[in-house]
């Protein structure tokens, strides 16, 4: 792997870095996405030596904490995101911090970060990930039907495909089948396997299995 291999915006924000340990750096990076699929660990290793070695970037401490994250090491994730927020005043992984927080036993926490007025200002793709884990904090607290009424916004709409769409079709899906409200439930997994282009989900899978409980 090269440090050329890494986003030409990411390697801008390595420039305050003297060059030799930039390259480090990248090339740490390039590793760290790289191996996330297959080897989280690994990658978990790459993220923590390009952190120790350019603490003070907020993007270095950014992808420490995507990474920790895949690698379920929720309070690692979370500290780095939260310091990486404060260092470049983004909010656009808010939903992956609220995850940790479910991660972390307190799923209460992840709701407030859904009422935050940061949340507030998030739009499109971004809100519909935090949409998704606030019902799930809520399915961890048994709120059901809480769960299903997080979800219910004009994104609904089952002419819509992609993994967005999928994602929040599937979520939708799973807690109205929790709340007891199966058929519906059954139609939306049908919905998020018609939405799921890449087959990210096995909301096909989930279907036959209803169809096959209720026959």
């Amino acid at each position: 792997m090269q440090a050329s291999d890494l986003d030409p915006a990411v390697r801008r924000d390595l420039l305050s870095l003297d060059k030799n340990n930039a390259e480090t750096v990248a090339r740490h990076m390039v590793m760290a996405v790289e191996l996330l699929d297959d080897d989280p660990r690994l990658a978990l290793a790459h993220a923590r030596a390009a952190r120790q070695r350019a603490g003070r970037i907020a993007v270095v401490r950014e992808t420490a904490g995507v990474v920790a994250y895949h690698a379920e090491e929720w309070a690692e994730a979370l500290s780095e995101l939260r310091t990486a927020r404060r260092m470049s005043g983004g909010s656009g992984l808010l939903a992956v911090m609220a995850d940790c927080e479910r991660g972390l036993g307190r799923p209460e926490r992840a709701i407030e970060l859904g009422r935050s007025e940061e949340a507030q200002r998030l739009s499109g793709d971004e809100a519909t990930e935090l949409r998704i884990v606030v019902a799930g904090a809520r399915m961890d607290l048994g709120q059901f039907d809480q769960a299903v009424v997080t979800l219910q916004t004009s994104d609904l709409d089952p002419a819509r495909t992609g993994s967005a769409a999928a994602r929040l079709f599937y979520a939708y899906a799973d807690a109205l089948v929790a709340a007891g409200r199966t058929d519906e439930g059954l139609q939306w997994f049908l919905n998020a396997a018609a939405a799921d282009l890449d087959g990210e989900t096995d909301a096909e899978d989930r279907a036959t299995e209803l169809t096959g409980d209720a026959q």
